[in-house]
């Protein structure tokens, strides 16, 4: 990387040292050759596809999905892997309880792969919703269980020892446990309560065995008898398979900075008879706070991507939400919060949509469409380097993914007149390459979500809004005061003088 950009390091934020790190590719390639550019894999860890991702499960794959936009935007090629985890995964994620999708398949007398296979495809709609990249690689747990035998084989002997319940992993093996949790120490967030028949408390399972008369619908045989795979068990398994180790980066929500994660380095540990940790860097993003109560699965109408639409909110104005916060903050939820992200996108669509007329007011010839702009290549950027713009993009980015310092520039671009439209709308594609708010891709018609419990249709709106204007045009006030009244009552904003004539009210609770 050669271009003035490449003289701004990336440094982000590692759990497992506490402290923030320049980013060194585990596969730096060829310098100068464009044709072998310097790699970064990443691991993100995936849903368990018992029932409907929250809201807050998405928040971790927004901040994964920036960490990805990101380093391409370094110049680095991308190869990201997001696990589906459709066994293994217990109740408890300390190693108790029942298997989740067990435990769903038989409340709701379904076949374990059919619920799998539904909430799969539901994750995968919501990623869509928010404009999340597709991964190099979707690594689904089922299909690496044999390879996840092999690997608990390799370390069975020095490692673990049997129980009635399974095959566990002796912690103190290891050395230094716990560390990116700090078990043990005050910064720790997390204690492991003891369990019977475990050598040590935080022992956990490596294999699950099936209990003497009963039937799993997902099991295997295996040398410790037919069973499951631990959780912890399936990332190691797929990161290495599809990354190799060391690979650079694993992402995570911090609930999993105190058990899940922990539990992979060891594992990982003990596969390479060494104190590697499998990935170099180790990146958790923060808790998405309900005060409401509704973000659990077990409240009913828990907060999803798809309950934010049925309200009338586009789902990119919660994504926006998500950037508004730095991944290592907590992030507050309310409905005012996501309507006020939602009338921020909103502004920004208008100002784009009047620069395009008042430049076809000023030349008389149409104005480029902004639909149609490209970012910047890295090598193009330089050019609008007088400006400073990028330049304080890519110094916000580079500390750690300061997406709420980098938001506000694009406001200040869309802000410069001196700036030509064409010249505009490429640093804004350039910037939202990263922040993936599709900024110029969209009218603000776009953003219209008709919520569910709505009574009236476009059609009617469009019918009220025709006869409010023959009311206006005749001075009919009254008329035209009732025909509007009418309009809110059903839960449209008329917005008198503005092109876009009227929008839905989401409905905030």
């Amino acid at each position: 990387m050669t271009d003035a950009h490449a003289s701004v390091p990336l440094k982000l934020f590692n759990s497992l040292t506490r402290s923030l790190e320049i980013f060194e590719p585990v596969h730096p390639g060829v310098p100068g050759d464009p044709a072998n550019p310097p790699e970064a894999r990443v691991y993100s860890c995936g849903p368990t596809v018992y029932n409907y991702p929250h809201i807050g499960n998405m928040r971790a794959y927004v901040f994964a999905d920036t960490l990805g936009r990101t380093l391409s935007y370094k110049g680095y090629k991308l190869t990201h892997v997001i696990n589906i985890t459709d066994v293994g995964h217990l109740t408890d994620d300390a190693d108790a309880g029942e298997d989740k999708l067990e435990k769903a398949a038989a409340e709701r007398a379904q076949s374990i792969w059919d619920i799998a296979k539904h909430y799969t495809e539901a994750y995968w709609a919501d990623v869509k919703a928010l404009n999340i990249r597709q991964p190099a690689h979707w690594s689904i747990a089922t299909e690496y269980v044999p390879a996840m035998i092999d690997f608990a084989k390799t370390i069975a002997a020095k490692h673990c020892y049997e129980l009635d319940g399974g095959l566990y992993f002796d912690t103190t093996t290891v050395a230094d446990y716990g560390r990116l949790a700090r078990h043990g120490t005050d910064e720790g967030e997390s204690r492991i309560d003891p369990v019977d028949g475990k050598r040590h408390p935080a022992d956990f399972a490596i294999w699950r065995k099936t209990p003497a008369g009963e039937t799993r619908q997902m099991e295997w045989d295996s040398p410790w008898g037919r069973g499951a795979p631990g959780w912890h068990l399936e990332c190691s398994v797929m990161s290495e398979a599809l990354l190799g180790f060391p690979f650079d980066i694993h992402t995570g929500g911090i609930d999993h900075r105190e058990i899940h994660h922990p539990n992979e380095i060891a594992q990982n540990q003990a596969h390479s008879c060494s104190d590697a940790s499998g990935a170099l860097i180790w990146m958790h993003n923060n808790f998405l706070v309900d005060r409401s109560g509704k973000m659990s699965k077990s409240s009913g109408e828990f907060l999803r991507v798809q309950l934010l639409i049925d309200k009338g909110y586009h789902p990119l104005a919660y994504r926006l939400m998500c950037l508004q916060a730095h991944y290592r903050s907590e992030l507050e939820f309310s409905w005012d919060g996501l309507g006020a992200a939602l009338t921020r996108l909103k502004r920004m669509l208008k100002v784009i949509e009047v620069q395009r007329w008042k430049e076809f007011e000023k030349t008389g010839q149409p104005a480029p469409s902004s639909k149609e702009t490209r970012p910047l290549p890295r090598s193009e950027r330089s050019r609008f380097s007088v400006l400073g713009y990028l330049e304080e993009f890519e110094a916000a980015i580079s500390d750690d993914l300061n997406t709420p310092k980098a938001l506000p520039i694009i406001e200040a671009i869309l802000g410069d007149s001196a700036i030509s439209l064409t010249d505009r709308w490429e640093m804004i594609a350039t910037i939202d390459e990263v922040l993936g708010l599709n900024i110029l891709k969209m009218d603000r018609a776009d953003l219209r979500v008709r919520p569910k419990t709505a009574t009236i249709g476009e059609g009617e709106i469009e019918a009220t809004l025709a006869r409010r204007k023959e009311a206006r045009a005749t001075k009919d006030f009254s008329a035209s005061d009732a025909l509007r009244d009418e309009l809110v009552a059903a839960g449209v904003e008329v917005m008198d003088g503005d092109p876009l004539g009227w929008d839905w009210q989401p409905v905030a609770n």
